[in-house]
């Protein structure tokens, strides 16, 4: 017997310029989408930081400090599951290289995906159907479905 198809929901669906000045309205969305889904205080906290790390590093890494382009930060909610997917424009990133710093390596940056891999229970990056860019697909479960 097949299992019902879940239904998602769309909780935020927003476009920002690949600047850290955009960072702000994006942690406020993904506050306001997790506190919507009573996730507990902390771990809103741990999902902010989370999506605030993965921005930071689409903006320094995959468009650079002197390129510009657009990001889309898509959340949505299924059984329990917050799902954040981060899309750009830039360059495919290769998967290969990306690989999160150990902690004992004393040297700065490298520890947004460190960050991403404790907080999240499951990351991934994909290639977008366009065959441009990039998205980077997280899932949180918040709640027993």
């Amino acid at each position: 017997m097949d299992r019902p198809k879940t239904v998602s929901e769309r909780l935020v669906e927003h476009r920002f310029e690949s600047r850290a000045d955009q960072l702000r309205r994006v942690r406020q969305l993904v506050r306001q989408a997790a506190e919507a889904k009573a996730a507990p205080s902390e771990l809103v906290d741990c999902l902010v930081l989370a999506v605030d790390e993965a921005c930071a590093n689409i903006i320094r890494h995959a468009y650079g400090p002197n390129r510009a382009g657009d990001i889309i930060l898509e959340i949505d909610y299924s059984a329990g599951e917050l799902v954040f997917r981060l899309r750009d424009f830039a360059a495919p990133v290769d998967k290969a290289a990306l690989r999160p710093r150990e902690l004992n390596a004393l040297r700065p940056g490298g520890l947004g995906l460190r960050l991403i891999r404790e907080i999240m229970d499951s990351y991934e990056f994909l290639a977008p159907a366009e065959g441009r860019g990039n998205v980077l697909v997280m899932r949180k479960r918040i709640h027993d479905a």
